[in-house]
C-alpha cells in the first residue's frame, strides 16, 4: 500500500508497511508469504547529487536525533513540513502544545493518526499563532522548501515569538549553499523507475547557515549534532 506525501511540490511516494494475505505451505498450513521489497526513493538534484530518502525512518517512531530536537523545546511548537508526524508526536508526548503543518492531505492524515494535531497548509500561507510560537522546526531537509532558504527562514522568523527559537537541520560542514531544481526518483531493484516532476529545492551547509540566517534577520544561538546529522538553533537578531 502506498501513500503520497507532497511538500511544496515535493512528491514522495512513501512505502507503507501493510499486512499481506496468508498463503499455505505444502501441508496446507497457512503461512505469511514474504512481501515484495518496497521501492526505494531518491531525491535527485540537478547538480548531480542523489540522496536516498529515509522513508522507513519517517514512518517509524521518533529516533534519538528527533528526540534530541524535541528535548530542546519547552513551549508551544510548530513542526513545519511534518510529514507522517513522528516529530510532532514526540513533542506532544513531552506534554507540549504541538502543531504539525504540511501541504499534503495524506501527511496530515498520517500525523493525526498518531493522535496529534496537524493542519494542511502551505508554510507561506497564514498559520495559527503567528508571532507567538516558542519554537518552529525545520528538520529532515525541510530547509530546502521553496528553493529559497532566506525567504523560508524569514517566514519562520515571523512565526516565533520575540524570544522564540527556530531549530533547523542542515548539511554537514562543506556542503555550502545550493539552490536549484530537484525531483524524486522511485523504483525497486530490477524494475523500471518513475520520475516525479521537478521542483525548487535548496541545501544549506553548517558553515554557511550563519550568513544565510543573517540575511533573514536571524542569528545562530547554538549548534549541535547527533551522529552524522547537524542542527542549528536560530533566534531573532
Amino acid at each position: 500500500m502506498n501513500s503520497t506525501i507532497s511538500l511544496d511540490g515535493f512528491d514522495v511516494v512513501l512505502g507503507r508497511l501493510a499486512g499481506w494475505p496468508a498463503d499455505q505451505d505444502a501441508c496446507g498450513t497457512p503461512v505469511a508469504p514474504s512481501p515484495p521489497a518496497p521501492p526505494d526513493h531518491w531525491l535527485v538534484h540537478t547538480d548531480g547529487r542523489r540522496d536516498l530518502l529515509p522513508v522507513r525512518r519517517w514512518h517509524g517512531p521518533p529516533e534519538p536525533a528527533i528526540e534530541s530536537v524535541a528535548a530542546r523545546c519547552t513551549g508551544p511548537t510548530i513542526d513545519l513540513g511534518c510529514g507522517p508526524g513522528r516529530l510532532t508526536r514526540a513533542l506532544a508526548q513531552r506534554g507540549l502544545v504541538a502543531l504539525g503543518v504540511d501541504i499534503s492531505a495524506e501527511a496530515v492524515r498520517l500525523t493525526q493518526g498518531r493522535g496529534v494535531v496537524a493542519l494542511r497548509r502551505d508554510v507561506f500561507a497564514p498559520l495559527p499563532g503567528e508571532g507567538r510560537w516558542a519554537h518552529a522546526l525545520l528538520v529532515d531537509g525541510n530547509i530546502g522548501i521553496g528553493g529559497d532558504p532566506v525567504r523560508l527562514l524569514r517566514r519562520c522568523g515571523a512565526l516565533i515569538a520575540a524570544d522564540g527559537t527556530l531549530v533547523i537541520e542542515v548539511e554537514p560542514p562543506g556542503a555550502g549553499l545550493w539552490q536549484g531544481q530537484a525531483y524524486v526518483l522511485s523504483g525497486s531493484s530490477g524494475e523500471r523507475t518513475s520520475q516525479g516532476p521537478p521542483f525548487a529545492w535548496a541545501r544549506v551547509g553548517a558553515e554557511v547557515v550563519a550568513r544565510t540566517a543573517a540575511a533573514a534577520g536571524l542569528r545562530v544561538a547554538d549548534r549541535f549534532r547527533f551522529g552524522p546529522r547537524w542542527f542549528v538553533e536560530l533566534v531573532r537578531s
